[in-house]
């Protein structure tokens, strides 16, 4: 599933607050690794990819979740 774009530059603050909301409703080992991705200062664009990603995941339905999951830990090895 491809995220719409968003005009909006997402900071890391902001990310790391949607992180904050939504580690409940992740897999341990995603959170882990998006914080520990956040950390070493990805590129705008990550940023609001993974914020997008993020967004509402616990209103997302299972399969939803699994396919952010995927996509969250794309970007997290894409820059790496």
């Amino acid at each position: 599933m491809k995220q719409k774009s968003c005009s909006i530059d997402h900071s890391l603050e902001d990310v790391l607050q949607k992180l904050n909301d939504q580690q409940e409703h992740l897999p341990q080992k995603t959170s882990m690794d998006v914080e520990s991705f956040l950390n070493r200062s990805p590129s705008q664009e990550s940023l609001n990819e993974v914020f997008h990603l993020l967004k509402k995941y616990d209103l997302a339905s299972a399969e939803e979740q699994q396919e952010r999951n995927h996509q969250l830990t794309a970007i997290v090895k894409a820059e790496s």
